[in-house]
């Protein structure tokens, strides 16, 4: 399949993306929060429980997974087969994780380069039609972060990055990612947001990237989480947008929002509002970890052989999200609400 028809696909009208590329790190921690034992059968339990959702296909149009989780299987049947029986496309986290940059002020860089040709072709044989690579910046005004040198040395990964994805037949999603901590304020965020879009974007083209054959996963422009300012939805919509179509070319099919920390509640409706005063031609849809696993893990720990409950949590942020995507969500829709 042509990666410019994968890569639409992936933002379907109304659908978005799971991120359930966890580490086992990471999912251990999320395993113990809700006093669950972290064993391969767990994880895979959890996480297949959500794939084998009845309807997961009409709100997912992809899912990120893990180098654990491609590799197993269910009563015989591989992971990327449950999915693609699904019309899901599978996915695959490809980077190594953000390590620290070598002489500097507490930032990342983020590895995984080396043998990466390789890997892709090992997973585009396991079935993934996509992969991930996630940058990571902070903001500390104190101490002038990110620095030019963080900005410039993961986006000169993620350009190598999606050069390899593509080279491999398929879809790089470009995951620049501003973290929500720190004091600064939403305009301090939509400024650093822009410069680091800017720069990912031009070693995107250094590297000969198609960027019609790629799916942007960024972060909203938010107030910092410590800066003790409540976010103003239409604020963040509008901002974000601005930001959006300032430094992403318009031949990007879509731009898949992560969550970033938000609550699972302030996450779709920031992405309703998006949506509800795009004038653009961008796609603006989901590609979301914790904010729509969240509801279903509480859901889960409290059995976990009851799989239609914990599914049905699922289903329900799952189509929230997907009304978000179309801008037609309402807090009235919320079941807690």
């Amino acid at each position: 399949m042509d990666i410019k028809k994968i890569a639409k696909q992936m933002v379907a009208k109304g659908k978005g993306i799971l991120a359930a590329d966890e580490s086992t790190g990471t999912m251990t921690k999320r395993l113990q929060s809700v006093n669950v034992d972290s064993t391969s059968e767990n994880r895979l339990n959890f996480r297949n429980t959500l794939f084998s959702s009845p309807k997961i296909s009409d709100y997912v149009s992809g899912i990120i997974l893990f180098d654990e989780t491609i590799r197993q299987k269910v009563n015989g049947k591989s992971i990327s087969e449950i999915l693609n029986e699904k019309n899901i496309l599978p996915g695959i986290k490809v980077d190594k994780g953000a390590k620290k940059l070598a002489l500097s002020k507490d930032e990342t860089i983020t590895e995984g380069l080396d043998g990466l040709r390789e890997r892709l072709n090992e997973y585009y044989k396991l079935g993934a039609r996509f992969a991930k690579w996630r940058a990571v910046y902070k903001i500390s005004e104190k101490d002038n972060l990110p620095s030019i040198e963080s900005i410039k040395a993961n986006s000169h990964a993620l350009g190598r990055y999606s050069a390899l994805v593509q080279e491999a037949n398929m879809v790089p999603i470009v995951e620049p990612e501003l973290l929500m901590d720190g004091k600064h304020n939403i305009n301090v965020c939509k400024d650093v947001t822009s410069m680091i879009l800017e720069e990912t974007f031009y070693q995107l083209e250094n590297n000969n990237v198609d960027v019609e054959g790629i799916v942007l996963k960024p972060n909203m422009i938010l107030n910092g989480s410590e800066s003790s300012i409540k976010n103003n939805p239409s604020e963040v919509a509008k901002l974000t947008l601005e930001c959006i179509k300032k430094n992403v070319p318009e031949s990007v099919p879509g731009i898949a929002f992560l969550s970033g920390g938000q609550s699972e509640f302030e996450a779709t409706m920031n992405l309703n509002e998006i949506n509800k005063i795009n004038d653009t031609n961008f796609a603006f849809t989901f590609s979301y970890g914790r904010a729509l696993q969240q509801s279903a893990l509480k859901t889960w720990a409290k059995n976990i052989k009851d799989a239609r409950n914990v599914q049905d949590a699922f289903e329900e942020r799952a189509k929230m999200n997907s009304l978000a995507a179309l801008g037609k969500w309402n807090k009235d829709l919320e079941k807690a609400a």
